[in-house]
């Protein structure tokens, strides 16, 4: 009586209609061959032989129409075409996207909420995949000793990086700042040497202040096992704090700088020379401070407007749909310079003047 009852139970569902499994994703040349099919015979016809719903044919024609592309149905021709309301967003993500092929979905998203375009995260994907983004596949790594800097210049990480170019190796120091992850100097050289680490630390002092710590790992150039390296010698002379990361972990927020460099500057440039690559880095360093939204700050911020102060007025304005220039907000003419500073350093009082201790 059991095995009739199987039997039975098998043979419904043996006579059920089979469907696609939820989510299946078509390529782009499927597409194309189901589009085709669909145009010579009728959408009814192609979804019964290829086994796809017909909404989902329809959708693949108004996406080809949106990128400007001919689908050749017939019965359009003579048709006045209504502008539709999407062809501007998919325009807009598609061009951002390209400007920037290292950004997934949701930096994109939010690189263009900032410009006072408001989309969410899964259109942005859905338009990127038909465009034919693949998503990567992600190790999640779980954080450890999470922290972060409480204002600007309260502590500084330094790391290098090193890529070539056309087989010359190359060591690019990054100074980061914890607090707003802006990049307060940096430097390229053939090997990891003391003397690019303390002329671009130099320089960044000059140009921003002096910082309260800064954090390195065990490097050559940062530290030496026995005596003070010159490094070291000169943290001293500002009376700068020294930590050294006993792991990557601990030093992370310049790792991920480093993977961020790889991934949208290193991977989307092929450099004729070391001036070429110097430029372009450069401009790389100058984007990610300005222009490109970091998830480490919301995810609508850039490093420059923590660095600078000015994050409320930068969210008040995004907010509005006004979007955000930082390169507005940070100009001399529109933001204080700290040009003078009174400290306090054990128990002795500081007064610093553009960088430059004048008194203590």
């Amino acid at each position: 009586m059991l095995s009739t009852k199987i039997d039975s139970g098998a043979s419904s569902f043996s006579n059920k209609k089979t469907y696609p499994a939820r989510g299946k994703r078509y390529s782009k040349a499927q597409k194309e061959e189901i589009l085709e099919y669909a145009k010579a015979d009728s959408v009814e016809a192609a979804a019964s032989k290829f086994n796809v719903t017909g909404t989902s044919i329809y959708e693949w024609r108004r996406a080809l129409r949106r990128r400007g592309g001919n689908d050749g149905f017939p019965g359009e021709e003579g048709k006045i075409e209504v502008e539709d309301p999407t062809l501007d967003r998919d325009r807009r993500v598609i061009g951002m996207w390209r400007q920037h092929p290292g950004y997934g979905p949701s930096q994109v998203r939010n690189m263009l909420k900032r410009g006072g375009f408001k989309v969410s995260v899964g259109t942005v994907r859905h338009v990127m995949e038909e465009d034919g983004y693949l998503p990567p596949t992600l190790k999640r790594k779980e954080h450890v000793g999470r922290y972060e800097a409480g204002r600007p210049r309260e502590l500084y990480h330094l790391d290098f990086y090193h890529f070539y170019v056309h087989k010359q190796k190359q060591c690019v120091l990054f100074i980061e700042d914890d607090y707003s992850r802006f990049i307060a100097g940096w430097a390229m050289a053939p090997t990891e040497k003391a003397d690019p680490v303390i002329e671009s630390f130099d320089q960044s002092v000059q140009r921003y202040g002096r910082p309260d710590g800064v954090m390195t790992d065990r490097g050559s150039a940062f530290h030496s096992w026995k005596g003070l390296s010159r490094f070291e010698a000169l943290l001293e002379d500002y009376e700068i704090n020294y930590f050294l990361a006993k792991e990557a972990a601990v030093n992370g927020k310049v790792e991920a700088l480093n993977a961020s460099f790889q991934k949208e500057c290193v991977e989307q440039n092929e450099f004729m020379d070391l001036t070429d690559a110097a430029r372009g880095i450069g401009r790389w360093v100058e984007h990610y401070n300005h222009r490109r939204t970091h998830h480490g700050l919301g995810g609508l911020l850039v490093p420059a407007d923590r660095f600078y102060g000015v994050a409320d007025q930068t969210l008040k304005k995004i907010e509005q749909g006004l979007g955000a220039d930082t390169a507005e907000l940070t100009s001399p003419d529109n933001r204080g310079l700290d040009l003078f500073r009174v400290v306090s350093y054990g128990g002795r009082p500081q007064i610093w003047l553009m960088g430059e201790k004048i008194i203590g």
